[in-house]
């Protein structure tokens, strides 16, 4: 396969979509014979600084090739660390292109406001040489694993609230609710909601004589300092709510329970993938732990090998995948080859006419369910778009690799179930063994020590 004057060695293909581009393979392909040093620095909260170390080719013929590849790098650090400033040091070409695709009415105007969003700053792309690049500066967050005492685990989902009451490690209750926080324009509905669960989970460790110790949370969205700065949960609150009452609603919650019981307690929030993670962490007692949903969209997220959050986003929905110029484009953000269009409902969807299958469902949702019966009856057409995910995935997985020190990828979300999960999980690693033999991990599925582990308990430890 040749893209871009690069060389890519390519031995497997979804058989759904042949013209897909594994940027993974290319970014190693591109690598072969690319000598000029180029960093790539990138500024988040609390004066934290990512620095990417990488090569590009700098001549004539590769300018392209080189353009190409630091735009899609710059992208997917983005949407891995999150960040207000990029710093290109070492080609001011180079940089000059980044910097006008970060604009208003540049090509990555979404991305630009997007974390403009999340950090409250406007945001930045300079050029530096590269022996003057910033030093990284990066502090982990060791969070979770707190069993002592009472705790409320509290995890916010797209279509249910699930709670905990955990005492010195023990699950002593938990629910699960049906909500609708995606339709609800009132902020108050989430609200009550939420103090409705803790309220529950708080009187069940009085009951026990407990004392209320501490309030996790697990939530969907990205938070800062433990505040929404956006999150799907709450799509259609306007954005003077949003700021007066969304931002801060845990903070508001954990507040108004400690009013009520006389006393203060803490609480943490952490991004549900991050706590999904988390999970997986403690229920398999390791660390370096990617964990990944495939359900409305792909969720991510990651226990570094010291066993800390990072404070990363991880919102790698949004990251590249594709370097197929047609490849499918996300509505939401306006760009193409992302995660989210290859590892969710979205990615069967589109695959399934291809497969030759008529969907007739009204929602995402019940058109996943015609593929999922289609392939609990081993239909070839179903067992080809389940293969060509897979394929997707295993060359995907080569590219995480290159950015997280990963020991684990445990794979879950409604796409995975089922026996069409089954097919995914080998031919991603039937890829990765042919293409990616150097990165050692394979995809699994939770075990049941892990499932046991549960994310609203997972929260509590918090």
């Amino acid at each position: 396969m040749k893209f871009l004057n690069v060389d890519i060695p390519v031995k497997n293909l979804p058989c759904l979509d042949e013209t897909f581009v594994p940027l993974g393979a290319f970014f190693r392909a591109y690598q072969q014979g690319a000598t000029k040093p180029l960093a790539v620095a990138v500024e988040r909260s609390g004066g934290q600084i990512g620095v990417y170390e990488t090569h590009i080719h700098g001549t004539p013929e590769m300018a392209e090739a080189d353009a190409y590849y630091v735009d899609r790098l710059v992208k997917f650090l983005l949407w891995s660390w999150g960040g207000f400033k990029v710093t290109v040091c070492g080609d001011e070409a180079v940089a000059a292109k980044i910097k006008a695709a970060y604009t208003d009415t540049g090509s990555r105007a979404f991305d630009k406001g997007f974390m403009e969003q999340v950090y409250e700053t406007p945001f930045i792309v300079e050029s530096l040489p590269y022996d003057q690049r910033p030093a990284p500066v990066q502090r982990t967050e060791s969070v979770g694993r707190n069993t002592r005492g009472g705790r409320i685990g509290f995890d916010a989902g797209g279509s249910d609230r699930k709670v905990s009451a955990v005492l010195d490690g023990e699950p002593i209750y938990s629910e699960e609710v049906v909500w609708f926080p995606k339709t609800i324009s009132n902020p108050d509905y989430h609200f009550e909601g939420i103090m409705a669960a803790l309220s529950t989970a708080a009187a069940k460790i009085l009951e026990k004589g407990g004392h209320v110790d501490a309030i996790g949370v697990s939530s969907a969205g990205v938070f800062i300092d433990n505040k929404c700065m956006v999150a799907s949960l709450f799509l259609k609150v306007g954005k003077e709510d949003f700021d007066k009452k969304v931002k801060n609603i845990y903070l508001r919650a954990a507040e108004q329970l400690s009013n009520q019981l006389g006393y203060h307690i803490p609480v943490v929030v952490a991004n549900d993938g991050d706590v999904s993670a988390l999970a997986g962490a403690m229920g398999l007692g390791e660390n370096g732990i990617m964990g990944i949903a495939m359900g409305t969209s792909e969720a991510v997220g990651y226990v570094d090998a010291a066993g800390n959050i990072c404070g990363w986003l991880n919102e790698l929905a949004f990251a590249p995948v594709d370097g197929q110029p047609d490849a499918m484009e996300d509505e939401w953000s306006g760009d193409i080859g992302c995660g989210v269009k290859y590892f969710s409902q979205d990615g069967v969807i589109k695959l399934a006419p291809r497969a030759g299958i008529t969907l007739t469902g009204a929602s995402p949702a019940e058109k996943l369910k015609e593929v999922q019966a289609l392939m609990a009856q081993d239909d070839e057409r179903a067992v080809s778009v389940y293969k060509s995910i897979g394929t997707y995935l295993g060359h995907t997985l080569g590219l995480y690799a290159m950015f997280y020190d990963i020991r684990r990828v445990q794979m879950m979300g409604r796409v995975m179930s089922g026996k069409g999960g089954d097919i995914i999980m080998a031919e991603a690693s039937r890829v990765m063994d042919e293409e990616y033999p150097d990165v050692h991990f394979r995809p699994e599925a939770p075990d049941e020590k892990t499932r046991r582990v549960g994310q609203s308990a997972a929260a509590a430890s918090l």
